[in-house]
């Protein structure tokens, strides 16, 4: 069911600020052409852990589009493997990619960069880039090696709303890359893919049987 708190003058509009995932019944599904736009702009070799999967709105895309996926959230949507909470879990794949809750993307760069052996992927706003503390801990440390810019708006709705309208918003693909250079490639994504790729691989698919490998002890 929808959360009633994005209902205006009875109707619903575009999410400006997307609220944290905390108790369970709030959720964003994410376009289909968005996790298309990474895609067509990166290659994965190996599997790809969607590891807020929500109700398989990305994965599917993953998924048909050719790369071994295997889904998990911490709640219940009916996708994947359900009470897996990404932040603390001990497992690692060559591949991690997600939209992860708005007021846990730090949490979650942390988490990625302790569990991915090849590449990481988050969908984040724009605004991710500013701010002293993040500025003094992830990217003078671990930046990001692309910055894929949006150069459509994505809207967010609560699942279950009929998507009308465009977001205010400016995301980006976040990708981290064990193979690039350690420093910062900011590019931009043309313009298309909400047309291209709007309404597609809305139907369910079942999640790829790729089991997760434990991480590795700690040599400290």
């Amino acid at each position: 069911m929808a959360d009633l708190t994005y209902q205006l003058n009875g109707s619903f509009k575009p999410t400006i600020k997307r609220f944290a995932d905390l108790d369970g019944p709030d959720f964003f599904p994410t376009p289909a052409w968005a996790t298309h736009a990474l895609i067509d702009s990166e290659r994965f070799h190996g599997d790809i852990w969607e590891c807020a999967c929500g109700d398989g709105a990305m994965s599917r895309v993953l998924e048909q589009t050719g790369q071994q996926t295997v889904s998990s959230d911490l709640y219940e949507r009916g996708y994947g493997e359900s009470g897996v909470d990404f932040l603390t879990a001990e497992r690692a794949a060559e591949n991690i990619v997600t939209n992860p809750p708005y007021n846990s993307a730090e949490g979650f760069v942390a988490a990625g960069l302790r569990q991915m052996r090849s590449k990481f992927a988050l969908l984040l706003r724009l605004a991710f880039l500013e701010g002293a503390n993040r500025a003094n801990t992830i990217f003078s440390r671990t930046p990001p090696s692309r910055v894929w810019v949006f150069s459509e708006r994505i809207t967010f709705y609560p699942n279950g709303v009929e998507p009308k309208g465009t977001g205010t918003t400016a995301y980006a693909w976040f990708v981290w890359d064990i193979t690039a250079p350690s420093r910062t490639e900011i590019k931009w994504l043309k313009p298309g893919y909400r047309a291209r790729y709007s309404g597609s691989l809305a139907r369910n698919s079942r999640p790829a049987g790729v089991i997760l490998k434990p991480l590795p002890a700690s040599s400290a």
